[in-house]
């Protein structure tokens, strides 16, 4: 009877570790570029890691992030200058607005 009681503890407290894991989502990054013909293409950067972005009449998001710092990459057309956006932190489950960019000449 101990023996299964113990079993039973064992097993309810991997089962609970497990739920605790598959809870944790990743979040995303929200923005504009203005102007909004301006941008070619938008990148997240923390470390090695790059994540590219979903990018439409100026709207951009980047989906799939996991927590973190990030370095947020605007590619911008020419006669427009690359532009960046740092320290953008991300937090489980929840997508960070940076607002709008606005590309210099």
């Amino acid at each position: 009877m101990k023996k299964l009681s113990v079993n039973f503890l064992v097993i309810a407290a991997f089962s609970l570790l497990l739920l605790a894991f598959v809870t944790i989502k990743d979040g995303g990054i929200k923005g504009k570029v203005s102007p909004d013909s301006g941008a070619v293409q938008v990148v997240a950067v923390a470390g090695t890691d790059t994540i590219k972005g979903d990018l439409s009449s100026g709207s951009f998001t980047i989906n799939n992030v996991k927590p973190g710092t990030y370095t947020v990459w605007v590619k911008a057309k020419p006669p427009y200058k690359d532009k960046s956006v740092e320290n953008v932190a991300v937090v489980d489950s929840t997508v960070t607005d940076v607002g709008e960019i606005k590309l210099e000449q």
